[in-house]
């Protein structure tokens, strides 16, 4: 017997992991893909849910509790707000959208029908995110000053409309947690495609949260080394935390000495993070409480990528206009 009726829509490179753990959690009924293949493999798998390649028979289902949205971003917005309103709790694959006003009407929508909806800001449930949450917590990096995240890889399906709302969710979203802050304003946002068109491969954007503190933000599909790299400077010391690390993902230096010592490499339990994160899902349903990564979350999100890509698109515009200006002097 299942211990929750989830259906996941989507099941390409990222939704095979959300289909894997939710069954490995007893919780999977339904899942939904468009791909004959992927549902042919899917049977193999697992022989004993039910397969679609309908989403309306999984929002019109009375016996599917909760579902999965992990498909493109610019989908989101009217499967979650379906799925809501047939009563359904709902984890969605971040962005939860890529314009902020949907985001905050599906969170508010949320609330008024009494629903889970949480997004899966994935690093929030990594041990070694928690951990370095604690160290800050703890004032064990002193007052924290500065804050720089890469997610660097290579990426031959791009099917967001940039990289940084493919990638930076996790970045603003675990960097948001780990401080307990609110971002206060973004001073400055680039980007660039190395393909020549409006698909932006590599961004950059800085923001400043509350207590002055500057946050860096560097996110690549073009980066053949994959680097997935979080580094917190505080006037104690400075925490590195590289998730490409197989061992000692989260280690601690000191930031007063002028040959940088290693002061310790920090112990936490190894848990795979989607895992923690669909139980964390399954555990706000079963308590009615509202989950870490809830709508408001992932509102908050999106206001800040949103900002980024207006300082972005204004900067091209920008530089546009001074190439034009220059060639108009040079005519004359």
């Amino acid at each position: 017997m299942r211990s929750h009726n989830v259906a996941v829509i989507g099941c390409g490179i990222w939704g095979k992991n959300v289909v894997r753990n939710f069954y490995n959690l007893n919780a999977l009924h339904t899942v939904c893909d468009l791909d004959a293949e992927n549902r042919k493999n899917l049977r193999e798998l697992y022989p004993d849910i039910e397969l679609t390649a309908d989403s309306n028979e999984v929002i019109n289902n009375p016996e599917i509790e909760a579902v999965a949205v992990v498909t493109p971003s610019h989908t989101h917005y009217k499967l979650v707000k379906q799925a809501i309103e047939a009563g359904k709790h709902v984890y969605v694959e971040k962005p939860i959208s890529t314009v902020s006003t949907e985001a905050m009407a599906l969170a508010e929508l949320a609330d008024k029908n009494n629903i889970v909806l949480m997004v899966g800001h994935l690093l929030m449930y990594h041990p070694a995110v928690n951990r370095l949450k604690m160290l800050i917590n703890e004032g064990a990096l002193g007052d924290i000053r500065y804050v720089q995240s890469d997610r660097l890889n290579i990426n031959h399906f791009k099917n967001d409309r940039s990289v940084m709302w493919d990638l930076a969710p996790h970045d603003v979203s675990m960097t948001s947690y780990i401080l307990g802050k609110e971002p206060v304003r973004v001073i400055s946002a680039v980007g660039a495609s190395s393909d020549n068109n409006d698909i932006m491969d590599v961004t950059h954007v800085t923001i400043e949260y509350e207590g002055n503190i500057i946050a860096h933000i560097s996110d690549s599909w073009i980066h053949p080394q994959k680097r997935v790299n979080l580094l917190v400077r505080g006037t104690k010391a400075t925490a590195i935390f590289d998730d490409t690390l197989a061992e000692n993902k989260l280690q601690v230096f000191e930031s007063s000495s002028p040959k940088v010592s290693k002061t310790e490499v920090l112990d936490y339990i190894e848990i795979e993070p989607l895992k923690l994160e669909c139980q964390h899902f399954l555990n706000c349903i079963e308590q009615g409480k509202q989950a870490r990564s809830d709508g408001h979350n992932g509102f908050n999100v999106v206001k800040v990528l949103e900002e980024a890509e207006k300082i972005m698109l204004g900067e091209k515009v920008k530089k546009l206009d001074n190439v034009n200006f220059a060639l108009s002097r040079s005519k004359r």
